[in-house]
């Protein structure tokens, strides 16, 4: 065997992995049933939405809110104005919601105000049933707390997820291609991993939780991906997170290139981190506790982002081509798996339109990308906290 045919071996081999995993929650996908108790009373919720500098966009995220199909003698909102150094605290109360303003500027982030009113407030919200938590630029859908209420209500459902989808896809192809990537990335692997092994993961907003766990944890993850670490903590205590495709939380995403890559650059450096800090501990549960749900978590973990996945298949696919042709029957069945699990996304989550025609932006997103995970790479870059400028904003400054 020649140098070059053991390079494609390796290069083959070490997409299977994560191609076999792709194929069996797509699979599994198509078997989800979301967790709802049918026919109960609402429960009193609690809508909590950290807000740094959101002057521009949080009156809207709490109207979304206070007009959905929810009873409003059922609904309390919360806002914690953090650092901010503009007026969002005064427009969140005009809008209707209780305030509590935050003043630490060493210690910024979204995990820390969290944990700062979780810990510090219990007194106002520990008669709810429950708390949902979504960004200050949302909006929700209109029966999207009624959806977490009914998942809520079941006995063996303490947290509940959302799906966190794209309000702006026909807005440009980086938004499209984001909506196409979180019908997969956030529907189709959440619903897939569900039917698997019981759980899946937290997104960050649109998150559901009974009252009680969140009196006994606060918020205790503080990291750039605090939610997926809290789902780490929860799963090594036993505790599973629910996902209901049907309660939708919509968010803007970025349409400029300079802004689009500051976003992506802190959300996948920063789960590339947790990975370098978790994977060996999800596999040492796995191995202790014999228990499938933290092998699921390790695969959830330590799959590859979908842009890293079709460079990798490239470069298998080429390598095989050129060295070991007899294997091209496997990198044909790996692409075969990757188109599968991109299509079965947009037909799960009924992508419009337009997502399905900036599909052929694809390759030209992949380029994009590649530079930021140079960045990543330990020594060459380092990942911190900071918001991203919202599109409402940009808007106005041309005005």
């Amino acid at each position: 065997m020649t140098l070059t045919e053991l390079l494609a071996i390796v290069l083959l081999g070490g997409t299977c992995l994560p191609m076999s995993y792709l194929l069996a929650v797509t699979i599994a996908s198509y078997r989800f049933r979301k967790p709802i108790a049918p026919n109960t009373p609402p429960l009193h919720l609690g809508v909590l939405i950290p807000a740094h500098n959101e002057e521009a966009e949080i009156s809207n995220t709490i109207q979304t809110v206070l007009k959905g199909d929810y009873p409003g003698n059922r609904l309390t909102v919360m806002v914690i104005a953090d650092n901010c150094r503009d007026r969002t605290a005064e427009a969140a109360r005009r809008a209707g919601a209780q305030v509590f303003e935050r003043r630490n500027p060493s210690h910024p982030g979204k995990g820390q105000a969290l944990d700062w009113f979780l810990s510090r407030y219990k007194d106002c919200f520990r008669h709810l049933d429950g708390i949902v938590i979504i960004d200050a630029d949302v909006s929700i859908d209109r029966l999207c707390l009624r959806e977490i209420s009914a998942s809520l209500s079941r006995p063996d459902v303490q947290i509940v997820q959302a799906y966190n989808g794209v309000n702006n896809p026909r807005a440009g192809w980086r938004p499209a291609l984001c909506d196409a990537a979180f019908n997969v990335f956030n529907h189709l692997r959440m619903a897939g991993a569900m039917h698997l092994s019981g759980t899946t993961v937290l997104k960050g907003l649109g998150m559901g939780f009974r009252t009680q766990v969140l009196l006994y944890y606060g918020w205790p993850a503080h990291s750039i991906v605090e939610d997926q670490e809290f789902t780490l903590m929860l799963l090594n205590d036993g505790i599973r997170v629910h996902y209901n495709p049907d309660a939708v939380v919509r968010s803007e995403m970025v349409t400029r290139g300079d802004r689009a890559a500051d976003q992506r650059f802190r959300w996948e450096g920063g789960r590339f981190a947790l990975v370098r800090r978790m994977a060996p501990v999800m596999f040492r549960r796995w191995v202790t506790k014999s228990d499938s749900s933290f092998f699921y978590a390790l695969c959830e973990l330590a799959l590859p982002p979908l842009s890293l996945l079709v460079v990798s298949t490239s470069l298998a696919t080429v390598s095989t081509a050129l060295w070991l042709p007899q294997g091209m029957w496997l990198a044909a069945m790996q692409w075969l798996i990757l188109a599968g699990y991109v299509v079965s996304g947009q037909i799960q989550r009924r992508a419009p339109f337009a997502t399905w025609m900036y599909l052929a932006a694809a390759p030209f997103f992949v380029l994009w990308k590649i530079p930021l995970y140079l960045k990543m790479v330990p020594g060459s870059g380092t990942v911190r906290w900071t918001r991203t400028s919202r599109e409402a904003e940009a808007r106005k400054g041309k005005k």
